[in-house]
Formats: structure tokens, C-alpha cells, sequence
């Protein structure tokens, strides 16, 4: 006994009382399981990831601004400057201007008839009502906003959404509210906001279909690539820390997660992975509904730093628990931090990659193994991720 006794902490909580802070319910009483697991996911967002000024990038999976999370949890960690840069599915950012505009959305019953609902003209995400014009006067938004001149090139899906943030901002200002939108808080606060599949929503659904009236917006899906690994590197280089939040899992957490093998792999930068690893989620790896990413598998791939495995968490919460309260936990314990506004400074950070790249990375001709006959197929190249990579096998 004595030997635990000086390892881990006597598991005795302290009763529940009338009046408990959020703060001290989860230091005290969230001790095992799931609920330590939040705990634990709590003490490494204060303490580690917005400790400081290090990066923390946030993605976004699953309908949590439908359920309101955007204005209730995600727009004050951005105004706190706990969240500096974010990829969401589309889906979000599209159900994100549903409240930007003033539209009203309704907690329903996911038990509803469904059949009911449509000759109603009632849309149902899971418990979550709103009137089928939502959909509809949203769509003629975004259409409208998308035909104006300073949309009629190419750009990649932060200068996408910082300029259609500008116009829901525009927008909340005349109806009197505030607030209530992810992308309007973005384009005030200077937070750059990507998608990782630009086509996979309502928005990219109209930006589509105005491309066949000739409208000349394309979304550069290249630069995105390349601009989220630069915000990342452009971090680690000054000798910051690099944070992911993830929310669920999917497209946006592999887009998030996969900075750093751009960074290493394709483009022959030393690097070492992101420093610290925050997922929600509900999914399990061994069904492959964890998008084949624990803390653990993301170290072989240069996702993650090894030397930061121990602190990495995976909480298996919904999301539309864990984020309102590690919110609440964060904005008790943690000052604001100083806004990065890391999309005003996007072109140089960008420039900066460039460079590295220029100057470590090659491009080359290389056979494939089943392309060689009689011939030994070449040794495959392997990171040493005990110690610093120089990249220089990238460039034999």
C-alpha cells in the first residue's frame, strides 16, 4: 500500500455540495474513468496547451453549432485568445450563420415523426428544429455575398471565410446582436478558419452552383494544405508549442494533425510534431472510427512529439458535454491571452515556409518498386524519431 501511496493521489473525493463551482466539481469529483479522463483534459488545457503563448489550433466535427456551441462555447475561447486557429466541416460553418443572421433555431425531441416534420416543413438535426426557410434564406445569403467583386478569384478557405465573416459581422450590427457567430468572431478577432473539404456542405453546395451562372470563386485547396502547415511551423520555428483540440474526428482532425507530416515528410523541414494532443470523441480505434489516429499511432507518424505522449489525453465524451465545461474550466482558471490574429499575418507566415522549402525539400524522379525488373528495389527512407530528423533523407 505504501508504494501506491507515493505514486498516485488517494481516490477520496469530497461530497458534492449546493453551489459547487464548475472548477472545483471537476477537480474533486471527476477522479475515474471518463470522468478523470475530462479532468485530466481540463488540467492540460489550462496548464499546458494556453499556458503561455503557444499555438492551439481547434477542429470541429459533428453538429455542435446547430446545438448553439458556437456562441456558447467556441466564440469565447476565441475572445479569450484560447483558440488561435480552427478546421471545421463545412456543415458547421454553414449551420454557424443560421444564428449570425438572426435566425431562430428550436430545441425539439429527437422522437418526432419525421414524416410529419417534412409535410411541415420542419428540419430535424437529431433534437435540433428550424423552420425549412432557414435553410433556404441562408442559401440566398450566401449566394448574394458570393457574387461580389472581391469574390471573383481564387482563394483558399480562410480568406473565404474571414471575408464571409466580414458580411455576417456587417450583418449582426444591423440586427442589434452580437456574438452569436464562429465566423464573425473569426473576422473580428482575426482567427483563420479552414475547411478540409470545401465541397462537403451547403456553402460549397451554392458556391457550386454559382459557378455555373460564371462566377469566378474557386477555392485553392493547395494553399490550404500549405498555409495550415505554415501556421504550425511558423510557431514551432520561433520555439513555440503547437496544440491541437480536436472535436470528434473525421476529415477535420486528420487535416489538422497532418501539418506536421507536411512539414517533415513532404517537405524535408526539421520538425517534431505537435506538443500537445486534446481529443473528444465517441469513436473507438478498433472499429477505424477514430480516424486512425490515437496519440499513440499519430507518434509513427511524426503527428505527434514523442517526448509529449504521456501528456496527450483522449477523452471519450460527446463533445456537447466536454467542450461547455472544459470551457467553463479554462475561462475560470486562465486570464485571457493576447489575440495572435494569425490571419493578419498570413501571407508572411506562408512566405516563410516557402523558403524552408526551397531550401530543404527536393523534387526527383524515383521508380517504384514494381516498376523495377532484375533490380534490387531501393532502400525505403526511415525518420529517426529518437532525435531530431535533419531531412536528410528526403534529399538523397
Amino acid at each position: 500500500m505504501s508504494s501506491l501511496n507515493k505514486k498516485f493521489p488517494r481516490l477520496l473525493p469530497e461530497p458534492i455540495r449546493k453551489g459547487m463551482k464548475v472548477t472545483d466539481l471537476i477537480d474533486s469529483t471527476f477522479k475515474a474513468y471518463n470522468g478523470g479522463r475530462l479532468a485530466e483534459a481540463c488540467r492540460l488545457f489550462t496548464r499546458k496547451m494556453i499556458a503561455g503563448n503557444g499555438l492551439v489550433g481547434m477542429s470541429l466535427t459533428g453538429a455542435l453549432t446547430p446545438a448553439g456551441l458556437g456562441r456558447a462555447a467556441i466564440v469565447p475561447l476565441m475572445k479569450a485568445g484560447f483558440v488561435d486557429w480552427i478546421i471545421s466541416t463545412g456543415a458547421n460553418l454553414y449551420h454557424d450563420l443560421h444564428y449570425g443572421l438572426g435566425m431562430h433555431l428550436f430545441a425539439g425531441s429527437p422522437f418526432l415523426n419525421d414524416i410529419e416534420l417534412r409535410r411541415d416543413g420542419v428540419i430535424r438535426i437529431y433534437d435540433v428544429l428550424f423552420d425549412y426557410n432557414v435553410l433556404l434564406d441562408t442559401d440566398a445569403f450566401v449566394r448574394h455575398v458570393i457574387q461580389g467583386a472581391e469574390f471573383q478569384r481564387t482563394m483558399a478557405t480562410d480568406e473565404f471565410h474571414y471575408l464571409l465573416g466580414k458580411y455576417v459581422h456587417e450583418r449582426e450590427k444591423k440586427l442589434g446582436i452580437k456574438e452569436t457567430s464562429v465566423l464573425s468572431a473569426a473576422y473580428q478577432y482575426g482567427v483563420p478558419i479552414f475547411t478540409s473539404s470545401p465541397g462537403d456542405s451547403s456553402i460549397g453546395m451554392n458556391v457550386a452552383a454559382m459557378a455555373l451562372r460564371d462566377s469566378q470563386l474557386a477555392i485553392d485547396v493547395n494553399r490550404d494544405v500549405n498555409q495550415t502547415a505554415a501556421i504550425v511551423y511558423a510557431a514551432k520555428s520561433r520555439g513555440s508549442t503547437s496544440s491541437v483540440f480536436i472535436l470528434g474526428g473525421g476529415s477535420p482532425k486528420n487535416f489538422m494533425l497532418q501539418t506536421e507530416p507536411q512539414i517533415q515528410e513532404v517537405m524535408g523541414i526539421e520538425e517534431r510534431g505537435h506538443d500537445y494532443f486534446l481529443q473528444c470523441t465517441d469513436a473507438r480505434p478498433d472499429t477505424g472510427g477514430l480516424s486512425g489516429a490515437t496519440p499513440a499511432e499519430a507518434v509513427s507518424w511524426g503527428k505527434i512529439d514523442p517526448d509529449s505522449l504521456p501528456a496527450c489525453v483522449v477523452c471519450y465524451v460527446d463533445s456537447t458535454i466536454a467542450l461547455p465545461l472544459i470551457t467553463a474550466y479554462a475561462l475560470s482558471k486562465v486570464k485571457p491571452r493576447k489575440l495572435k490574429r494569425l490571419y493578419d499575418s498570413r501571407e508572411k507566415i506562408y512566405k516563410k515556409l516557402c523558403e524552408q522549402y526551397f531550401k530543404h525539400g527536393t523534387v526527383e524522379k524515383t521508380a517504384h518498386r514494381t516498376d523495377l525488373t532484375g533490380t534490387k528495389p531501393p532502400k525505403p527512407g526511415r525518420r529517426n524519431l529518437s532525435k531530431r530528423s535533419t531531412g536528410a533523407g528526403l534529399q538523397k
